[in-house]
């Protein structure tokens, strides 16, 4: 193998260490059977959520895996692959790939990676399942603001109360006088 090759290829190795190390989630899908319309529409739902989508040799991943430590992750590596990186929404790419792959049966879902562990597709389809980062901020935004909302109208409807009371005695001074 000449040398311009060889330090080609861990160039590309390299590119993929930090692709998985700069991603929250990785998920490796087939893609055997789809056509340019088919991948060009996932890669235009995946850029517009962040999530990046590429296409590497087999080979070039697993020596990037093995360096990075990861094991169990050889058995998906067969095939026609490509790899979704979900670098800001962990859920993204999951979410994206799993529901894609609900119309177009001809894209499979293989495996991922999360936290620094080889999930199969069965956990990928689990965190797709889970809300946008904009959903849980949210969900978590408004159970904090329901109590704070209940005590303004307690006190609200205390003052209320407080204001029909003097009006009642208001009224009362007004008739007595």
């Amino acid at each position: 193998m000449s040398q311009s090759a060889l330090s080609l290829k861990q160039q590309v190795v390299s590119e993929i260490k930090d692709a998985i190390q700069n991603s929250k989630s990785v998920v490796i899908v087939e893609y055997r059977g789809l056509n340019v319309e088919q991948v060009s529409d996932l890669r235009n739902k995946y850029r517009s959520e962040g999530v990046s989508y590429k296409v590497y040799k087999n080979t070039m991943v697993k020596i990037a895996l093995e360096e990075l430590g990861y094991e169990g992750f050889e058995e998906y590596l067969a095939g026609p692959n490509g790899f979704v990186f979900s670098n800001e929404d962990m859920v993204a790419g999951p979410r994206i790939t799993v529901n894609f792959s609900k119309e177009n049966e001809k894209l499979v879902v293989k495996a991922g990676l999360l936290d620094g562990k080889v999930v199969d597709v069965e956990d990928v389809k689990a965190l797709a399942k889970l809300p946008t980062r904009e959903v849980l901020v949210a969900q978590v935004l408004g159970g904090l603001n329901a109590p704070i909302a209940g005590f303004a109208n307690v006190l609200q409807g205390t003052l209320r109360q407080v204001v029909y009371a003097l009006n009642a005695v208001k009224e009362k001074q007004e008739q007595n006088a």
